[in-house]
């Protein structure tokens, strides 16, 4: 069985629907980028369209959001043909997310700095000056 394994972007927010036996399932398009820079500066992107089945895919839906850096494996990675409404002929590789793990956050919260968080209490210098349990 052919696996598709990677970082990818999403391309779109996660649309969930549910099959006439009343499975979730989320689609999922993925950008693979893979190669080397252009002349444009940009590096090749292979578009999959992945599903994610089950109660992952209602569970996530609100954290698989456009921009989103996310590690998958696809199951039964495979080629469709399709035809346009014009005519034209095209193809596309689907497959089945069996593993997906969230690896940043997408591009509109990246840009946001964030700000340290100030210490609550001056650090202790000695033992003696711990006051708290010990945990263990």
């Amino acid at each position: 069985m052919p696996q598709f394994i990677g970082l990818a972007t999403l391309g779109r927010d996660a649309e969930v629907r549910h099959t006439a036996q009343g499975d979730p399932v989320a689609s999922l398009s993925l950008a693979f980028t893979y190669g080397k820079k252009g002349t444009d500066g940009k590096r090749p992107t292979q578009w999959v369209d992945g599903s994610l089945w089950g109660q992952r895919a209602e569970a996530l839906q609100p954290y698989l959001l456009k921009g989103t850096r996310v590690y998958v494996v696809l199951d039964e990675a495979h080629e469709e043909s399709y035809q346009t409404r014009d005519g034209r002929s095209g193809s596309k590789i689907v497959g089945r997310i069996s593993v997906i793990e969230f690896a940043g956050k997408p591009a509109q919260q990246q840009a946001a700095p964030q700000a340290a968080p100030e210490p609550a209490q001056r650090p202790a210098t000695s033992l003696a000056d711990m006051d708290d349990p010990i945990p263990f």
